[in-house]
C-alpha cells in the first residue's frame, strides 16, 4: 500500500512537489485556500482535502509550502492545524523560505507533542521543481532527516542536513543572497550589453559558457532577455526573502552589501506593479 504524505500549500512550487511525489507511488492529499490549486492537484491524481488537520490525518509526512513563518504556525498549531490530526512520530518538514528563530521555537513546541520537524528548505524554481531538479537542505535531528530521506527522494534530486533545526532556514537564506547577487550582475551585464550594440541572445551564449556561467544564467537569462516574466517565484516573494537575510545579518553583524541593494531593486519593482511576476522582472528596472 502507498504511504501518505500531506501537502499543505499546492502552489507554484506545491503543485511540482505532489506530481513529483505521486510519480515516485506516493498517496498524496493536499490542502490549499485557493479552490483552483486543489482542482489541479486532484486533475493530477492527488485528494485535495478540506483542512490543514485533514491533510495531517493518517500521513507519515506532512510537507508545508507556504508565504511565510507566521503562516507555517498556524497551520500547523492554529484551529483545524497539522497538529491536531498529527499521529505521535508524524513528520513535519517545512519547505517554506522561513525565519531561522521561527522555526527553532516552533520544533521545540511540536517536539513536545511528539511531532518531528525539519526546516527542509528547497533550492531551485518551480520550473526546476517540474523536472525534479531541486535540492533539499534541511536542518533537525540525524533520526529526523534520516526518516524524512524517502519523502525527500520523491520530489528532489539531493537532500543534504545542515545541522539542528533552523540551520535548513538559514542555508536557504545564504542560497538566495547568491543567487541575488548573480541575478543582479546578469541583469546589469547584459543591459550593458545591449546598449552598446550587442546582440542579447549572443551575449547571453557567451556568458553561458564563459568562467562567469552559473544555473542563474540558463534559468533566468531568456527570461530578462525576452521580457517573459511569467512566475516561477514571484517579485514580492524575493523581496520577503531579502528582508529576512538582511534582518539575519542584523543580527549577526554580518556585512549585507548585496542583500541591501537587492532588496531596493525588488521593493521598487513592486512599487512599479511588478509583484506578482517573476523575480527576474526587476530587470525592467535597469532597462529604463
Amino acid at each position: 500500500m502507498a504511504e501518505c504524505v500531506g501537502i499543505v500549500g499546492v502552489g507554484l512550487m506545491g503543485q511540482a512537489f505532489s506530481h513529483q511525489l505521486l510519480q515516485s507511488g506516493f498517496k498524496v492529499q493536499g490542502y490549499d485556500l485557493d479552490e483552483r490549486r486543489l482542482a489541479q492537484l486532484h486533475e493530477r491524481g492527488g485528494t485535495p482535502v478540506e483542512s490543514p488537520a485533514a491533510a495531517a490525518r493518517g500521513a507519515r509526512c506532512v510537507i508545508t509550502s507556504l508565504p511565510s513563518s507566521d503562516v507555517v504556525r498556524e497551520v500547523i498549531l492554529g484551529a483545524n492545524g497539522v497538529a491536531e490530526s498529527a499521529a505521535t512520530g508524524l513528520i513535519v518538514a517545512d519547505t517554506s523560505t522561513s525565519r531561522p528563530e521561527d522555526s527553532v521555537k516552533l520544533g521545540a513546541e511540536l517536539a513536545k507533542r511528539g511531532i518531528r520537524f525539519l526546516d527542509a528548505c528547497v533550492s531551485g524554481t518551480s520550473a526546476m521543481a517540474w523536472k525534479k531538479d531541486l535540492i533539499v537542505i534541511a536542518g533537525g535531528t540525524v533520526e529526523d532527516f534520516e526518516a524524512a530521506k524517502p519523502f525527500f527522494a520523491g520530489f528532489s534530486r539531493a537532500a543534504y542536513r545542515m545541522g539542528a533545526v533552523g540551520s535548513g532556514a538559514m542555508a536557504k537564506l545564504i542560497i538566495n543572497l547568491i543567487l541575488f547577487g548573480n541575478r543582479l550582475a546578469l541583469a546589469e551585464g547584459l543591459v550593458l550589453g545591449m546598449k552598446a550594440g550587442m546582440e542579447g541572445e549572443s551575449l547571453l551564449q557567451v556568458l553561458q559558457d564563459a568562467a562567469c556561467s552559473s544555473k542563474t544564467m540558463i534559468d533566468k537569462g531568456p527570461k530578462m532577455l525576452n521580457g517573459d516574466f511569467s512566475p516561477e517565484g514571484h517579485v514580492r516573494t524575493s523581496l520577503k526573502d531579502a528582508r529576512l537575510a538582511l534582518e539575519q545579518g542584523t543580527r549577526l553583524g554580518a556585512p549585507m552589501l548585496v542583500a541591501s541593494l537587492w532588496t531596493q531593486l525588488q521593493q521598487a519593482a513592486c512599487q512599479q506593479g511588478l509583484a506578482e511576476l517573476d523575480s527576474s522582472a526587476f530587470i525592467e528596472l535597469l532597462r529604463e
